[in-house]
């Protein structure tokens, strides 16, 4: 299922997926703080879980790298990175996904809709990741490449939303 909604909203939802379809689960979508960014660089709230905190230093590492189409997806060190391939190093680092996919992979990826702390965005054509409030993009982003932003994307196209469940 695809969702078109817009990250800002989707965050305000936590959804979780049930035999019966899309459910909210309350208890598991207290507000988090989110993270801050100074310089570029994604600064994780103290209050985040330890997973959570390695995607952010994951995505920091390669948050100057250029743009390479099909980058990350042979393996996840490289000397660029596409959309895809970013969001699958910056899972890496949380241990959320053993091996880089592209962006059609993560459309059935995990659970649907917006996590508490991590939310993937993805369809055929792009995807990106939302992580305690901040976005890792390859586009509207500063560089060519990888980056971090506090605004989100419009939702003008369809998203397929998703999030690793607890997170």
């Amino acid at each position: 299922m695809i969702f078109a909604v817009a990250p800002n909203q989707a965050a305000a939802k936590c959804a979780e997926t049930s035999s019966g379809g899309l459910t909210t689960n309350s208890a598991n979508c207290a507000p988090v703080k989110k993270a801050k960014l100074v310089n570029g660089k994604a600064i994780a709230p103290a209050s985040a879980p330890a997973r959570v905190k390695r995607v952010i230093a994951w995505g920091n590492r390669i948050r100057n790298k250029p743009y390479i189409y099909g980058g990350g997806h042979s393996s996840f060190f490289d000397k660029g990175y596409d959309c895809s391939g970013t969001v699958s190093f910056a899972l890496r680092g949380g241990k959320f996904v053993k091996s880089p996919m592209p962006s059609t992979g993560y459309m059935k990826w995990k659970k649907r809709g917006s996590g508490k702390w991590i939310t993937t965005y993805s369809n055929p054509g792009h995807m990106y990741l939302v992580v305690a409030g901040l976005r890792l993009d390859t586009s509207m982003t500063p560089g060519n490449g990888p980056g971090w932003s506090a605004n989100m994307r419009s939702a003008s196209g369809e998203y397929s939303v998703r999030h690793p469940g607890g997170y």
